[in-house]
C-alpha cells in the first residue's frame, strides 16, 4: 500500500510538516507496513516557505530588512534542496501582522523589505525565486520592492519618491540604470491566487485597502495613484498591468513584479506542487490524504486541498481531506475531486483545546479513516483502487 499525505498547514496551530507526521502516525496504527510519502503543501500564503524547505530538504535563511513602516526587522526565507531556487513569503517582511492595528495606513506602508529579501536571494546566487504574495500590509504597487532592487522612481523634479502608495500619484519617470544586475539571470514566479486587476472597483485599493487601514476616501486616493502608476509603467517599461488579472494582488505587488522583474503570476498551489514534485510522488499511490485547518466553500477556489485533488485525479487516485472544522459549503469539494471529508473533532471541543491536542486529534482521525479503508477491503498492497469506497468526485 502506498499513501501520499499532502496537507496544508492548520493555520496558527500546526505546520504542514507537523500535520503530515501526525496523519502518518495514525495511519501506521492500522497499516504499520504501509509506504507513506509525506509532502507538506501550501498555496503561496503563510507556510509556503516552510513547506517547500521541508519537502525538498532545503535550507532556511534570514536577513535584516525593512518592515512595512520602515523599521528594521529580521525576516526568514529559504533555499530549496536544489540550492538554486529561493522561496520567499512577502508577508515575512511586508505582511499585515507586522503593523499594529492602530498604525495601519496603506498610504505609507511599503514593500521595500520584500525587495530586500529578493535582493538577498539574488546576491546568494538564486537562479529561480518562488515568491508568495499573500497577506500584505501594503498598497504601493510593488514600488518599494522596485526601489530596493535599484530602480529609481522619480517625481517631476527628479527627486526619489518617498515610500508608500500615496506617493505614486507623483511618479513622473523611472530610472533603470542601477537595477540589480542579476535580475536578468533569475526567473521569478509569483504565487498569486487572486485575479483582481490593479485598479478600479475590483482593484487592490477598493477591495483590499479597508482591511489595511484605508477609509473610503483613502481607498479612492490610492486607487487613482495606482492607475497613474500603472500608466507610467506601461509607457516607460512597455508592460501593460492596469487590467492584468492578478496585478492587484498584495496591494498591486503583482503589477510591480511583472513590470520590474518580468515575474510570471501563477496559482500558488501549482507552484508548490511543481517544486515538490507532487505528481511524481503520487505515481502508484493507492490513496492521497490532504487537508487544511478549515474546509468550506472557499476551499474550492484555489486552496491546497483542491489543488492536490486535481493532480491526484489525473492519475485516478482517491482523495480524502481532513480538517479542524467544516464550514458552510464544504460539500462543493465533492465536485472538485475530493471523495470524502472528515473533521478531526469528533465531539464538542473548544478551540484552545483543539489547538493544544491537534497532533493527537489528527492521528486519531487518520486511524479512523484507515480502519474504514481496511474494513472496505482496500487495505492490501494488491487491492484495486477502482473498488475504493471513496472513488469518484
Amino acid at each position: 500500500m502506498r499513501v501520499v499525505i499532502a496537507p496544508d498547514s492548520f493555520k496558527e496551530c500546526a505546520s504542514a510538516a507537523v500535520v503530515s507526521r501526525a496523519l502518518s502516525s495514525g495511519w501506521r496504527r492500522v497499516f504499520p507496513d504501509a509506504e507513506i510519502v509525506c509532502v507538506p503543501m501550501a498555496d503561496g500564503g503563510e507556510g509556503t516557505a516552510d513547506a517547500l524547505i521541508a519537502a525538498t530538504g532545503g535550507t532556511e535563511m534570514e536577513a535584516q530588512v525593512t518592515d512595512p513602516l520602515g523599521k528594521p526587522v529580521v525576516a526568514k526565507y529559504g533555499f530549496l534542496g536544489d540550492g538554486a531556487t529561493a522561496v520567499i513569503e512577502m508577508a515575512a517582511a511586508s505582511g499585515l501582522p507586522r503593523v499594529p492595528q492602530e498604525e495601519r495606513d496603506p498610504r505609507v506602508t511599503t514593500t521595500y523589505g520584500t525587495g530586500e529579501l529578493l535582493r538577498d536571494a539574488l546576491d546568494r546566487g538564486a537562479k529561480r525565486i518562488i515568491l508568495g504574495i499573500g497577506g500584505s500590509a501594503t498598497n504601493d504597487g510593488g514600488a518599494g520592492m522596485a526601489q530596493a532592487l535599484g530602480f529609481s522612481l522619480l517625481d517631476g523634479e527628479g527627486l526619489e519618491l518617498p515610500r508608500g502608495g500615496a506617493a505614486l500619484a507623483r511618479l513622473a519617470r523611472i530610472d533603470l540604470r542601477k537595477k540589480h544586475a542579476r535580475l536578468v539571470e533569475c526567473r521569478i514566479l509569483a504565487a498569486c491566487d487572486v485575479t483582481n486587476p490593479l485598479c478600479g472597483p475590483q482593484g487592490a485599493s477598493l477591495v483590499y485597502g479597508p482591511q489595511k487601514g484605508a477609509t473610503e476616501a483613502v481607498a479612492l486616493q490610492l486607487d487613482a495613484a495606482l492607475e497613474h502608476y500603472g500608466r507610467v509603467l506601461e509607457r516607460q517599461l512597455g508592460v501593460s498591468v492596469v487590467e492584468l488579472p492578478g496585478a492587484g494582488a498584495a496591494g498591486g505587488l503583482g503589477a510591480g513584479l511583472v513590470a520590474f522583474t518580468g515575474a510570471q503570476l501563477r496559482p500558488g498551489v501549482e507552484l508548490v506542487a511543481e517544486a515538490c514534485g507532487l505528481a511524481a510522488q503520487m505515481e502508484g499511490a493507492d490513496l492521497v490524504i490532504t487537508g487544511e485547518g478549515r474546509l468550506d466553500g472557499q476551499t474550492a477556489h484555489g486552496k491546497t486541498p483542491v489543488g492536490v485533488a486535481r493532480i491526484a485525479k489525473r492519475q485516478g487516485i482517491p482523495v480524502i481531506a481532513v480538517a479542524g472544522a467544516l464550514g458552510a459549503g464544504y460539500e462543493e469539494l465533492y465536485e472538485r475531486g475530493i471523495d470524502a471529508v472528515f473533521s478531526i473533532c469528533q465531539g464538542p471541543v473548544g478551540l484552545a483545546e483543539a489547538i493544544e491536542r491537534v497532533e493527537e486529534l489528527l492521528a486519531s482521525a487518520a486511524e479512523s479513516i484507515a480502519r474504514l479503508w481496511k474494513a472496505a477491503g482496500t487495505g492490501s498492497a494488491t487491492a484495486d483502487t477502482a473498488d475504493s469506497p471513496f472513488e469518484g468526485g
